[in-house]
């Protein structure tokens, strides 16, 4: 049982307080490209100007968090309030989303296929209703295309031109560019004004865009397929524990051949190459060895995966994935865990249920990015 005394809930009033605060410092510095430590010109303005950033962010990880809690209280499973992370990165001269997330912890035993699928499903699919809003909000409130020599007056002698300017010059402040996925591309598409619609390598500076992209961006990583993510509990909903865990396994393979892809090519320096294959290979190798192999077992398909990534660069040079994922694929490698463990009532689920977890499938492919964000 949790004690659920004035400790704990000021501990996570606390939490939710200073991420509050780290989340809209953040805003304030992709929006307005000042930084709170390195901008002499940075005004308790451009602080109040995160919180447009802040809030829809922190809407949809509060949804998406409390889908999990009253699911988990619905089926009478102990579980503690959201713990949020707060995580800026400002004093140390680095642009951050101002927070790792938040998360529940289950306390209470799990006991069927059913409340797993519920409680994982829950989430996602709540927060993903509440991104979708700030999306469509964001879209079909953008400013005028003049807004952005607000940000970056400098632009502002090219006129609207100024893409075809300022870009190869390096003269864009963060150098970050957004990626893109399907759902976003169709906001773009379908639903914004194309007059008004930014250049994503400016969309870091329209806080409901930016917001809305991070929460689809998120919304995909929690419905991975694999272990006990939540898309893990959706695999283990529908298809059960063994075909879970060759699913998981093969998706796992698949997000580690992306995530990897292009860090290592025939193009690196020759001096480098030796030492940074071994690094890689035994970054590989530690990632692995949480599948339960034997070393030697784990070391070949460490290797395989390393020349597979480097043959392919060879024969499609421009093939490149998303190296940010590497974090990813050592935290389901070492602590996540890739399979899934079996309730006690392994019972398949309704017919509902599995058309529920279709869906969650097919947002997870919508919000997906290979390359959520280039670094310029």
């Amino acid at each position: 049982m949790i004690e659920k005394n004035t400790k704990y809930y000021s501990k996570k009033i606390l939490l939710f307080v200073l991420t509050l605060i780290t989340t809209t410092l953040s805003g304030s510095e992709w929006i307005t490209g000042r930084m709170l430590f390195f901008s002499p010109d940075y005004s308790w303005a451009d602080f109040m100007t995160g919180f447009e950033y802040s809030i829809p962010f922190l809407l949809i990880l509060t949804v998406h968090e409390f889908g999990h809690f009253f699911t988990a209280k619905y089926h009478n499973v102990e579980v503690t309030l959201p713990n949020y992370i707060p995580g800026w990165l400002g004093f140390m001269g680095s642009v951050s989303f101002g927070t790792f997330g938040a998360l529940i912890r289950i306390v209470g035993p799990i006991k069927s296929r059913k409340q797993f699928f519920d409680i994982g499903i829950a989430g996602p699919i709540a927060g993903f209703v509440v991104a979708l809003g700030v999306l469509f909000y964001g879209f079909t409130n953008l400013p005028e295309p003049e807004y952005i020599f607000e940000i970056h007056p400098e632009y502002e002698q090219y006129g609207l031109d100024y893409a075809d300017h300022v870009y190869d010059n390096g003269d864009e402040i963060m150098g970050i560019s957004l990626g893109n996925n399907l759902l976003f591309s169709w906001f773009e598409e379908y639903v914004a004004d194309p007059e008004r619609l930014p250049n994503h390598r400016e969309l870091i500076h329209y806080p409901y865009l930016f917001a809305g992209f991070l929460a689809l961006f998120f919304t995909a990583l929690n419905l991975i397929p694999i272990g006990q993510l939540d898309g893990g509990h959706v695999i283990y909903g529908l298809f059960g524990a063994k075909n879970h865990n060759m699913i998981a396994l093969t998706l796992y393979m698949i997000f580690t051949f992306i995530a990897g892809l292009g860090l290592i090519t025939p193009g690196t320096p020759l001096s480098s190459m030796a030492w940074h294959s071994i690094l890689y290979v035994g970054f590989l190798f530690i990632s692995f060895r949480g599948l339960g192999y034997s070393q030697m077992t784990t070391l070949m398909i460490a290797a395989g995966m390393f020349v597979l990534q480097y043959l392919t660069t060879y024969i499609i040079p421009s093939a490149t994935g998303f190296s940010g994922y590497l974090l990813f694929v050592f935290l389901i490698g070492r602590l996540i865990g890739v399979k899934h463990p079996v309730a006690p009532d392994d019972r398949p689920l309704s017919t509902g249920r599995k058309v529920l977890g279709w869906i969650c499938l097919i947002i997870f492919i919508i919000c997906f990015s290979f390359e959520p964000l280039v670094l310029e």
